[in-house]
């Protein structure tokens, strides 16, 4: 007896939690030429493909229960989207619909695919719909090859650190207004309004034999890089290519958006330009070193777990004044006859109209594995100060949090950022304090999921 106890405190630890399995898989989603682009205000029709878009599907299975992370190369996806893929993932494959977690990464070189799907001609509006309808099911499609590669697997994380290609884009200037991207050596430029997040969580997925599967990275910085008409998962493209360079063409890396909200890739104190595939792949090499860099500690695998809340978030205010302007602006869309705010102004308006009151249901979802790794789904553009704090407070050591999952609701600023105004207050949906209600429950689900390890 005493033989037996001192072999088996001698065996690795993964292998006291052998029933855990991982499957990955990666379809293609990229739309056809001609598809209208998404990530501005105004129409613009894709003419090629530089990099291919994907839905990257990490299956993860423990004592019977299955969750699934799904990551698509899609600057958002609206909620009937993530509905329909919930669904036919339920009915092909073992995981349940509410423990999927789906994402968007932001990119702005993908197809449009909410509100600003218009101005365009019955062809392409044609073209658009056929992508939309076929998409829900490329997402399940990913899912059920990743199920099909269930294998078994140890997980390894660590947070790594990169703080030299993501910047604050709101500023405090001169006259006391409130800057939004105010451009390179601007001299009236005081200080930024707050601070990036350089946080890069890493999760590593191994074979039993030490054979790299997956690799989950997450990083808070816009992807609105490489401009243009052509079709790229942005600087996550390089990230994957490089890694998959290091630790074999065969090791998935899939990569999800911080709260990046308030944050981009621009340099204000710089004079060069920041635009196009030479910087996407600049900052990409950038983060694959420091995931490289990034010490990796083993994790145990307890029980694994999915719970969320759908959290009723109050409109901001719009009258019919409102309406009746945003109304002419959009009529003119495309044509660049209002300022960009106007525009801003006028989308946000007309969707707050069409809820007839209606508040933004915006889900919370929390996936944890054992009691060290968990990841948070937030549904929109959340400000930094919000993720930062639902890390702060989380009883998980590896709290990864991805925003625009399971849907959106557009930019979720925190409370001070509403008195500072600017862009994403204008365009945010939703009213003062609304993030901070996102925050509250996030940690409660949490808590709740660590009490019951």
């Amino acid at each position: 007896m005493t033989k037996m106890i001192a072999v088996a405190l001698c065996l690795p630890l993964w292998l006291g939690a052998a029933e855990l399995r991982v499957g990955r898989a990666a379809v293609k989603i990229t739309p056809p030429v001609g598809m209208p682009m998404a990530g501005y205000y105004r129409v613009r029709l894709a003419t090629g493909t530089h990099n291919d878009l994907h839905a990257k599907a990490l299956v993860i299975e423990k004592d019977g229960v299955k969750t699934a992370l799904v990551a698509c190369d899609l600057v958002s996806m609206p909620r009937p989207i993530v509905e329909s893929a919930r669904g036919l993932i339920g009915q092909t494959t073992g995981v349940r619909p509410d423990h999927v977690m789906i994402s968007s990464t932001h990119s702005h070189t993908g197809p449009e695919l909410g509100a600003r799907l218009t101005g365009v001609d019955d062809p392409t509006m044609r073209l658009a719909k056929a992508y939309l309808e076929g998409l829900p099911g490329k997402i399940a499609e990913s899912v059920r090859l990743a199920e099909a590669d269930l294998k078994p697997a140890r997980v390894r994380a660590g947070i790594g650190r990169e703080d030299s290609v993501s910047f604050i884009r709101r500023f405090r200037m001169k006259d006391g207004s409130t800057g939004w991207n105010p451009g390179k050596r601007n001299p009236n430029i005081v200080r930024p309004l707050g601070s990036i997040d350089p946080a890069v969580p890493v999760v590593a997925f191994e074979s039993a034999d030490s054979k790299p599967l997956a690799t989950y990275v997450n990083f808070a910085c816009h992807l609105d890089t490489v401009g243009g008409l052509d079709f790229s998962a942005d600087y996550p493209y390089t990230l994957g290519r490089l890694l998959g360079e290091v630790r074999g063409p065969e090791m998935l890396t899939l990569f999800t958006i911080g709260t990046a909200g308030n944050i981009n890739h621009i340099d204000v104190r710089s004079p060069d330009p920041q635009k196009g595939h030479a910087e996407a792949a600049r900052i990409g090499a950038i983060l694959a070193a420091a995931v490289l860099k990034t010490r990796l500690e083993a994790v145990e695998t307890g029980p694994l777990g999915a719970r969320s809340e759908i959290v009723k978030l109050p409109l901001a205010a719009f009258g019919p004044a409102d309406v009746e302007k945003a109304k002419k602006v959009v009529a003119a869309y495309g044509t660049n006859l209002f300022p960009f705010l106007e525009q801003v102004r006028a989308f946000q308006v007309l969707d707050l109209e069409r809820r007839n009151g209606q508040p933004l249901e915006a889900e919370v979802q929390v996936i944890t594995l054992g009691d060290q790794l968990a990841w948070v789904g937030l549904p929109g553009e959340i400000f930094v100060e919000l993720g930062k704090a639902i890390r702060t407070a989380s009883p998980f050591p590896y709290t990864i949090i991805a925003e625009l999952a399971n849907g959106s609701v557009g930019y979720v600023p925190d409370r001070k950022a509403y008195v500072d105004g600017a862009y994403e207050v204008i365009s945010a949906r939703c009213s003062e304090g609304s993030g901070e209600m996102l925050v509250e429950a996030a940690v409660r689900l949490l808590v709740e999921a660590r009490r019951r390890q």
